[in-house]
C-alpha cells in the first residue's frame, strides 16, 4: 500500500498525462494532418450529412467526443472541427457543441498540466522573490481579466492559453467558466463560416478563415479584450493612489 502511494506521488507518474498529451500531439501533427483537413471534410460531406440525418443525437455525441479528443490532445484540425460543427448542425446548436467540446478538451490539458507541474510550480512562484513573485501576484489579483484576455485575443495559441492558468494556480471553476465564455466570439465566427460551407462546396472553393482578422470581426473582439482588461487598469491606479 505504501509502495502504491509512493508510486502515484512520484514526479514522473504525475507528469505522465501531460507527457502523453505532448507525445500524441506530436504524432498527430505528423500522421493526421491530411485526415483532419478541409479537403477531408469536403470529400466526406455527403456521408457525414447522411449519418447526421439518420442518427442526429448519436452524431452530436460522436462529434462532441471527437472535438474533445482533438482539443484535449492538441491534434491538428481544431478549426476544421469547428467548421464541421457549423456545417452539420448549423450556427445553433453547432456553436454549443463546439463550445462544449473545446471547453472539455481544454480542461483535460489544464488538469494534466496542473497535476503534473502546475501545483508545484505555482507554489514555487508564490514563495519566490523578485520579478517572478510580482508576476504571480499580478495574475492572482486580476485572474478573471487575464483569463478572458488570453481567450479573446486571437493571437494566443489555444494550447498556451490552457497551460498558463494551470502553471499559476488558477482554480478549476475559473478556468472552465472563462474558457467557455471567452471562446464564444471566435467559436461563433467559425461556426457561422461552417454553416455556410454548403454554398462554398457547391462553388468548389475553400472557406475564408482569415475572416477573424477582418476589421468588423477583429475590432469587436479586441474591444471585449480591452473591456476585460479594464479591472486590471483600475487596480493598477488604485494601488498607486
Amino acid at each position: 500500500m505504501e509502495h502504491e502511494v509512493t508510486l502515484k506521488s512520484h514526479p514522473l507518474m504525475r507528469r505522465l498525462p501531460l507527457i502523453a498529451i505532448l507525445v500524441v500531439a506530436v504524432l498527430g501533427a505528423i500522421t493526421l494532418r491530411d485526415h483532419l483537413s478541409f479537403q477531408a471534410l469536403s470529400d466526406n460531406r455527403e456521408a457525414l450529412l447522411a449519418y447526421r440525418d439518420a442518427h442526429y443525437l448519436l452524431a452530436a455525441v460522436l462529434f462532441v467526443t471527437a472535438y474533445v479528443i482533438i482539443a484535449g490532445f492538441s491534434l491538428p484540425g481544431a478549426t476544421i472541427a469547428t467548421l464541421t460543427g457549423g456545417f452539420l448542425f448549423g450556427v445553433f446548436p453547432g456553436v454549443l457543441f463546439n463550445l462544449i467540446g473545446a471547453t472539455l478538451g481544454a480542461t483535460a490539458i489544464y488538469m494534466a498540466a496542473r497535476w503534473g507541474l502546475g501545483d508545484r510550480l505555482a507554489d514555487r512562484m508564490e514563495h519566490s522573490d523578485g520579478a517572478v513573485k510580482r508576476i504571480k501576484d499580478g495574475i492572482d489579483d486580476n485572474q478573471w481579466s487575464v483569463l478572458f484576455m488570453i481567450r479573446l485575443v486571437p493571437v494566443v495559441p489555444f494550447f498556451v492559453a490552457n497551460l498558463i492558468p494551470a502553471f499559476v494556480g488558477v482554480p478549476l471553476h475559473r478556468f472552465v467558466i472563462s474558457t467557455f465564455f471567452g471562446i464564444i466570439p471566435g467559436a461563433l465566427v467559425f461556426t457561422s463560416v461552417g454553416a455556410g460551407l454548403g454554398a462554398v462546396f457547391a462553388r468548389g472553393e475553400a472557406p475564408d478563415l482569415g475572416i477573424i482578422f477582418e476589421p468588423h470581426v477583429l475590432l469587436p473582439m479586441l474591444g471585449l479584450a480591452a473591456l476585460s482588461a479594464l479591472p486590471m487598469v483600475l487596480n493598477f491606479f488604485k494601488k498607486d493612489a
